[in-house]
């Protein structure tokens, strides 16, 4: 891969969600997608194998989401700003191992154009049914991540500052969303590149020695990322481990690990919480809405202080 060739198409342009999400992941530096088809992601996995090869980047459709996800943590650990995109039924597969970028603290993005379900469902239909699985979907306790854009420019934002996310707290970040907006085409605006704001790389200061630790956080409780092959001794595990990375079966290394990895999420929320607020300063009922169902909720919402509600 050649991370140094420019990716950034500036300009206004007409693009569904699914193509401004690969935008806005080139524009972050991604240069990794594995993936498979699925209804209604496969825009974003065809518009990476695309642009991929344009930018020196590398995109492999794998034979399920299982290796897709694989691939990406694979991909992370070797110095890549990886994505993979799926739909319900592929995100339940990458579950267990996006489990395990949580555990390995493994910058990704995951995006997941929702359809209905449950099983295969049915593809053409948009949903937002997953977002309790993005939430809760893996196995033990843990934060998760998630982004829910309710339009393609929102589908660019968001998919940039996904990656911005997932490097600085070191964990996989969803994008969660829907096949009305991954379908829906608008005028997406994208930036020069010195208008982006890129989370750079979270690489150790501490050369490579028998000294360093992998998984020794830094003041706010997230470690560097050492990049495998440029000397650093890295040791990966699904286990619960200390912070040279290796299997530590006991309850006191539970009990010190697990609390960090939730609390680097929990106790940044100022910072990852990014919400629009729209008159609310008088206001005795709120309605909270995301992604395409937000669009439509300002209309009733109006309507009912219009009638004093």
């Amino acid at each position: 891969m050649d991370v140094s060739k420019p990716g950034v198409l500036e300009g206004a342009f007409f693009l569904d969600g699914d193509t401004a999400i690969a935008e806005g992941a080139i524009c972050a530096g991604c240069r990794f997608f594995a993936g498979y088809p699925i209804t209604p992601a496969t825009e974003i996995a065809e518009r990476m194998a695309a642009r991929l090869p344009e930018v020196g980047g590398v995109f492999i459709q794998m034979e399920d989401e299982l290796a897709s996800m694989n691939a990406v943590l694979g991909a992370a650990w070797g110095g890549a700003r990886a994505m993979t995109a799926t739909s319900g039924p592929g995100l339940s597969l990458m579950l267990e191992n996006i489990g395990l970028a949580v555990m390995t603290e493994t910058p990704c993005v995951v995006v997941n154009i929702q359809r209905g379900g449950p099983s295969t469902g049915l593809p053409t239909l948009a949903s937002q049914a997953d977002m309790m699985q993005a939430r809760w979907g893996s196995h033990g306790h843990y934060e998760i991540i998630a982004l829910a854009p309710g339009s393609p420019q929102e589908s660019f934002d968001l998919t940039i500052r996904a990656f911005n996310l997932a490097e600085k707290y070191r964990t996989p970040v969803l994008v969660m969303s829907d096949g009305a907006v991954g379908h829906m085409t608008e005028r997406v605006v994208i930036p020069p590149a010195e208008q982006i704001s890129i989370y750079p790389w979270r690489r150790p200061r501490q050369p490579p020695g028998p000294d360093f630790l992998p998984y020794a956080p830094d003041e706010d409780g997230v470690p560097p990322f050492p990049i495998a092959g440029t000397g650093y001794r890295i040791h990966m595990t699904g286990l619960t481990h200390d912070e040279r990375g290796y299997p530590a079966t006991t309850a006191a290394a539970q009990a010190q690990l697990i609390p960090r990895l939730i609390a680097k999420i929990r106790d940044n929320r100022h910072d990852i919480i990014d919400l629009v607020e729209d008159g609310i300063e008088d206001a005795e009922v709120v309605v909270v809405s995301y992604g395409v169902s937000a669009r439509t909720s300002l209309l009733p919402v109006q309507q009912a202080r219009e009638e004093g509600l």
